[in-house]
């Protein structure tokens, strides 16, 4: 049982049939409640090395060598959001039981949000198909041309790490000691961005990366404007594109503390659509490290049309954090993001510290 229909049982009990029960005995079914709600929803991701073992027990030897790089092998690093050959094992490569285990391994290493948006991606596809008049059986835009790789052996007591990739997503991940110690770099686009017919027609996929940015930078005041606003045109595609080693980016718009109480909120609410994408422990870990680096150096800046419906983009960046946000292809209708860790993409800093111990033990 979902932990929501667990939810939904045990609030039923707690809000109806003990209306008249004593407060203590509320207090205490509640706390349960909590720590049952806790228990499922993060549960299924702190055995990172198990669900990913429990999916590669079922592939043959064969597939096996097609998903298996070594943790330090160049493969790791060659990422991209476009359509394009990759390594690994797509989609269409497994049973449906190999689908279900691989499937299990994202759920745990991405929250609730995450795994919707990178499906609802995967399944745009299909839309592409049709807004492009392309036949059912094509293979340019397939929403099971998504490839997984592994990296390492997965393992309670050494590193590893995964990625799922094709058009629109890159979700790169690596673990440490059987916890996630990197999410980055992280890429989600959508095309279209708003679904112009059909179906789904309306159907916006990382909308509230979209919503969120226009409520902050359109409640700067002329004045902040003139900081925040970089360039009156907005760049064709995201500044830090694929290379493996992310950068800060000049002019860096306006900072946080130059912003009033209203707008912080604002602020902080855009940067939780990002980080709230990865798995509990490792989102908490994530913004931990933002604070650590300091919330007021983290800066705000965007380029060209402050409304929907013409070419935008925005960032978010501090000393070792960078969100880019781009909407201008298909006449704004044509969304790229990514979030890079500046110290620690691919676990290069954990990874390196990691290595160090061991070497101090020997």
């Amino acid at each position: 049982m979902s932990w929501n229909l667990h939810f939904r049982s045990w609030f039923k009990i707690f809000d109806g049939d003990l209306t008249n029960g004593s407060d203590q005995m509320k207090r205490i079914l509640f706390v349960l409640l909590l720590a049952l709600f806790f228990h499922e929803s993060v549960g299924q991701s702190v055995d990172l090395s198990g669900t990913a073992n429990a999916f590669l027990n079922l592939l043959s030897a064969d597939v096996k060598s097609q998903i298996q790089f070594k943790l330090d092998d160049e493969e790791r690093f060659n990422w991209h959001y476009v359509p394009r050959f990759r390594n690994g094992v797509s989609l269409h490569d497994l049973t449906q039981p190999q689908l279900d285990a691989a499937l299990n391994l994202l759920k745990a290493s991405l929250s609730v949000q995450g795994y919707k948006k990178a499906t609802d991606v995967m399944t745009l596809e299909n839309v592409l198909r049709e807004v492009e008049s392309r036949s059912a059986d094509d293979t340019y835009r397939d929403p099971k041309k998504y490839f997984f790789s592994i990296f390492g052996t997965p393992a309670n007591d050494q590193p590893w790490g995964w990625r799922l990739e094709a058009h629109h997503i890159s979700l790169n991940f690596a673990a440490v000691d059987n916890k996630m110690e990197s999410s980055t770099p992280s890429f989600f686009g959508s095309n279209p961005a708003t679904v112009p017919s059909g179906k789904r027609k309306g159907e916006q996929v990382l909308k509230d990366e979209s919503a969120a940015g226009f409520a902050l930078v359109n409640s700067f005041s002329s004045a902040q404007l003139q900081t925040a606003v970089i360039a009156e045109t907005a760049y064709s595609e995201i500044l830090s594109e694929n290379k493996r080693k992310a950068s800060t980016l000049t002019p860096k718009g306006i900072l946080y503390p130059d912003m009033n109480d209203h707008q912080k909120k604002l602020f902080m609410t855009l940067l939780d659509v990002y980080v709230k994408n990865y798995e509990l422990g490792f989102s908490t870990t994530l913004m931990n490290k933002i604070k650590a680096a300091g919330i007021e150096n983290l800066s705000f800046a965007w380029a060209g049309s402050l409304r929907p419906g013409k070419g935008h983009y925005y960032r978010i960046q501090g000393p070792m954090l960078l969100i880019e946000f781009d909407n201008t292809q298909n006449n704004a209708n044509h969304i790229h993001s990514v979030v890079r860790d500046l110290t620690n993409d691919f676990a290069e800093d954990i990874l390196r510290e990691h290595y160090l111990k061991e070497h101090a033990k020997n």
